[in-house]
């Protein structure tokens, strides 16, 4: 496969990632989703997640029908990478997509869901040992020997089993063996080099004979960089003949780079033609001759670092993402005495879960029921709404949240309705409950849990969210159009999420075209909420819809507007301008402003302003 043949991958990408990495190694890193490999080789991080987005995830990135729901998918994924234990951990997150297998989908829940309560489980001494653990990982920017260090404290902090089974098998003792080995490794452990047992660069201090061979080394280069001053060092007026240079120049080399004598005169030359030729000559050959020395008892130590950490990856860490959360593809898997590789491995996919755990855990998000059919959810939250929030139920679709005991009514929307139309008061939370459902909707597609108190979550092929948008003319109303109608009409289950259709056009003529939308998404099969104001403007709606309100209650002492997040099924929601022109009244300092609100309450009804501004100044505990 070209490298060209990747979605977001033209001409120059192509040319810079080959310069950078190499046609293979670029393969290898789209395929396995290796966002750091794409970033190092020059590219913008956000071009490199949404190449690999399109090249591990093409059928769940359809799932992403409309501008707004990739918007929502965008923020989630930047939520959850937010509690990412390490770099890598938060570049797989970000990758993540849709799944189009269900199994998968499962897979990845149990695994999420086992992970977090594992996390939950520790004590706090252990969270901060594992992260103390993976902030070194990410400091030593995922070296081998790190990697092994993050095994051992996930072990000894007991994540061990389930989801962590992988660090489970490996054997602490091997384990660390490997350690102490890898502390002789100078960098990472190049996969590539010196055939298929992986080139080691062996760090200082690991061999007193190799450290002495390298310094040899160093001080002959010098020498060799500067050979007419070591000529003049050892020529002067008593050098009356060749072969005294020749001894002079033996002496002062040994003295200078503590190679043994013997060997100096062993590569000195016998042909020279003069005491410069001599001298350049003998310091070229004795740097050849310890780079030879240097390079054998490098491969004789790396060779016992082999074998004391087990072997070594051949192809280094599976930075891609499995699809249940678990082992990715590590081609050493078979090799049972490969404990880096596995290490490696384990540690990322720990990283991984542990990642999504704590987002789960900060989120009090649930595992949600995978249905055929249908979006349900029990007292969900807005994960983009930090502090305090009424959480709201609802649902379209066939749900089983009213089957169980306990539920009052207001929490149990009725099941079997295609489509909802929610109406009401403004700044009521109806677009914000269209945004949870969307939220709920992707994070269950891409198996991870939700934030709500229960859920149920069918498949769907295409999830489209539009908001509202602020521009009355024909270029948007075409525009919206084109956005919303296509995925509707395609194969499969679509899931509609429209506000305030009736914003891009006249009234009379959006009531007309919200008609036919409904109608639309009952006849296709799809599921559907619709916010408008104008309810009580649509003809008769089709037996598989419905119409919800939310309704403002009343104003705070502090005048601000008091709502029930909740809707309420079956009843048309009431804006409630009593309210607005309540306040408005109550903060106008300028006489004349005042007296022109309070026209405005003669024309919404003055007894219901007065009557919301006197439970305002005398009703305590509202806000």
């Amino acid at each position: 496969m070209r490298l060209e043949d990747y979605w977001g991958i033209g001409p120059k990408t192509s040319e810079q990632l080959v310069s950078a990495l190499g046609t293979s190694r670029a393969i290898e890193a789209i395929e396995a989703a290796d966002v750091r490999a794409l970033v190092d080789a020059g590219l913008h991080r956000g071009r490199a997640t949404r190449i690999l987005r399109r090249a591990n995830g093409e059928a769940g990135m359809d799932v992403l029908a409309t501008g707004d729901t990739r918007s929502v998918y965008d923020d989630l994924l930047s939520l959850a990478a937010g509690h990412a234990l390490t770099a890598h951990a938060a570049d797989r997150i970000r990758v993540l997509t849709p799944l189009a297998d269900r199994d998968a989908v499962e897979t990845r829940l149990d695994s999420v869901v086992a992970a977090r309560d594992a996390w939950e489980g520790l004590t706090e001494a252990d969270r901060d040992r594992v992260t103390e653990a993976f902030d070194a990982y990410d400091d030593a920017e995922g070296s081998d020997l790190a990697a092994v260090e993050t095994a051992l404290a996930l072990r000894e902090a007991g994540l061990d089993d389930g989801p962590f089974e992988a660090i489970g098998e490996l054997e602490a003792d091997a384990l660390q063996d490997a350690a102490d080995a890898l502390a002789d490794v100078r960098g990472q452990i190049d996969p590539s080099g010196a055939g298929s047992d992986g080139e080691i660069e062996v760090a200082r201090g690991a061999d007193d004979e190799l450290d002495r061979l390298r310094d040899q080394l160093d001080a002959a280069e010098e020498l060799a960089n500067s050979a007419f001053d070591v000529l003049d060092a050892v020529r002067d007026g008593s050098l009356r003949d060749f072969e005294a240079l020749e001894a002079a120049t033996i002496d002062h080399v040994a003295s200078e780079t503590g190679v043994d004598p013997a060997t100096v005169r062993s590569v000195a030359p016998d042909d020279a033609l003069d005491a410069a030729d001599f001298v350049s000559a003998t310091l070229r050959d004795l740097v050849a001759e310890l780079e030879e020395a240097v390079a054998e008892r490098e491969e004789t130590v790396a060779a016992d670092i082999r074998e004391r950490i087990g072997g070594v990856r051949a192809t280094g860490e599976d930075d891609g993402d499995a699809a249940d959360g678990e082992r990715g593809r590590d081609e050493t898997d078979d090799e049972p005495g490969s404990h880096v590789a596995r290490a490696v491995s384990a540690v990322s996919d720990a990283a991984f879960l542990l990642s999504l755990a704590r987002f789960a855990a900060a989120y009090d998000l649930v595992r949600p029921t995978l249905v055929d059919d249908g979006i349900a959810v029990r007292n969900a939250r807005n994960p983009f709404i930090a502090g305090d929030v009424q959480p709201v139920s609802y649902a379209v679709g066939t749900h089983s949240l009213d089957d169980d005991a306990g539920v009052a009514s207001v929490d149990a929307p009725p099941t079997g309705d295609r489509v909802s139309v929610l109406t009401g008061a403004n700044s009521g939370g109806k677009t914000t409950l269209l945004e949870t459902v969307c939220a709920v909707a992707l994070l269950a597609s891409m198996g991870i849990p939700v934030p709500a108190e229960s859920a149920e979550v069918g498949a769907f092929d295409r999830i489209v969210f539009h908001r509202r948008h602020a521009s009355f003319n024909a270029g948007v109303l075409e525009s919206t159009l084109k956005s919303v109608v296509p995925p509707l009409v395609e194969d499969g289950r679509t899931l509609m999420l429209v506000d305030e259709f009736e914003a891009i056009t006249e009234p009379g003529r959006a009531a007309d075209l919200l008609n036919g939308l409904v109608t639309l998404t009952v006849d296709r099969g799809a599921l559907g909420v619709y916010v408008t104001h104008l309810a009580e403007d649509l003809s008769p709606l089709p037996d598989a819809a419905r119409i919800d309100g939310i309704f403002a209650e009343g104003l705070t002492n502090d005048l601000e507007l008091r709502v029930d997040y909740q809707p309420r099924f079956g009843t048309v929601g009431k804006s409630t301008p009593e309210f607005i022109v309540s306040r408005l009244v109550a903060n106008a300092s300028d006489r004349g402003v005042r007296a022109g609100f309070e026209h405005l309450a003669g024309a919404v009804g003055e007894e219901a302003v007065q009557r919301t501004l006197s439970d305002a100044e005398w009703t305590s505990g509202d806000d």
